[in-house]
């Protein structure tokens, strides 16, 4: 019988995928802080419509069957397993770095517990429902404040949103005990999406090398690939399933429930959408019911 024991650090978009993928296959042990799966694509809906907000959250425990759980951070990681920031050990037979970004709060929770991200959300609403101007810029701050462009043009609002910055979370594989990783803190992979010189390990997601827009969809991709390929060596057999980026990014950028912009790839090169399948695709339900049936929420 082959080792079974699949450690999946990171319950994002990759790593709940994956998790959700393997569950049924394998004794899959997923660690992250949060209590939940947070669809963070629908955290601006939110902010603008709090009764909305609960539909970001799929808890880990309703969906993951037969795999643990484990609420920590990992610290260290090294090719037999990982080390938590409570000191606990967890090896693994498979091990995959799937911990994504941070980027500036609202477009992504800063806490890990549901109630106190819906908390957030109800007082940040309610902030930017009481301002008359708002700038979306650099780092938050709710009272009235003057920015001055490098043109000296001042603006005035009345409260602010980063829209920048987005960060790799690799920071536990600064003591190079697994990997090197390249001066954008993501990790070299290989078209099976191996972290180079392991069989054993694989990365999905944003901290990964691939040439590509960090894109939620394509985290989902890298996931169904890692499958794939980590049930072929359950079983015995050499895995085979590659990963080949897009010659041209997908995008959907949804402008509220009905309007939007979106390209998408065709055999001729991209292709704009129009708006009414930007909305179909994201714009209506920003996903929340394909979410649904693939975690199996009530």
């Amino acid at each position: 019988m082959m080792s079974r024991t699949v450690v999946v650090i990171g319950g994002g978009y990759g790593g709940s995928a994956l998790a959700k993928a393997l569950d049924s296959e394998a004794d899959v042990v997923l660690i992250d802080p949060r209590d939940a799966f947070i669809n963070s694509a629908g955290s601006l809906r939110a902010l603008t419509q709090p009764d909305w907000a609960h539909n970001m959250f799929f808890p880990y425990g309703q969906w993951l069957r037969r795999g643990t759980v484990v609420r920590d951070r990992a610290v260290s990681v090294d090719p037999g397993g990982v080390t938590l920031a409570s000191g606990r050990r967890v090896d693994a037979d498979y091990l995959v770095l799937a911990t994504g970004s941070s980027y500036a709060y609202p477009a992504k929770p800063t806490s890990d517990a549901t109630d106190k991200v819906l908390d957030d959300l109800r007082r940040t609403h309610k902030e930017l429902a009481g301002a008359e101007r708002v700038l979306i810029l650099g780092a938050g701050q709710a009272a009235t404040f003057t920015a001055t462009t490098t043109g000296g043009e001042e603006i005035t609002a009345d409260i602010w949103f980063r829209a920048h910055g987005v960060r790799v979370n690799s920071d536990y594989l600064a003591d190079d005990r697994l990997t090197t990783r390249t001066p954008q803190g993501q990790v070299p992979v290989t078209e099976t999406l191996n972290v180079h010189g392991y069989d054993h390990v694989y990365a999905i997601g944003d901290i990964t090398d691939v040439a590509e827009t960090k894109m939620a969809g394509y985290a989902m991709q890298h996931a169904e690939v890692v499958a794939q390929n980590i049930i072929a060596q359950l079983r015995g057999e050499q895995p085979t399933a590659t990963y080949e980026p897009l010659p041209h990014p997908m995008i959907l950028l949804p402008l509220g429930p009905r309007g939007g912009v979106g390209q998408l790839p065709t055999p001729d090169g991209p292709a704009v959408v129009p708006v009414e399948t930007v909305s179909a695709y994201k714009g209506a339900d920003l996903f929340t019911g394909r979410f649904t049936e693939q975690f199996g929420a009530a």
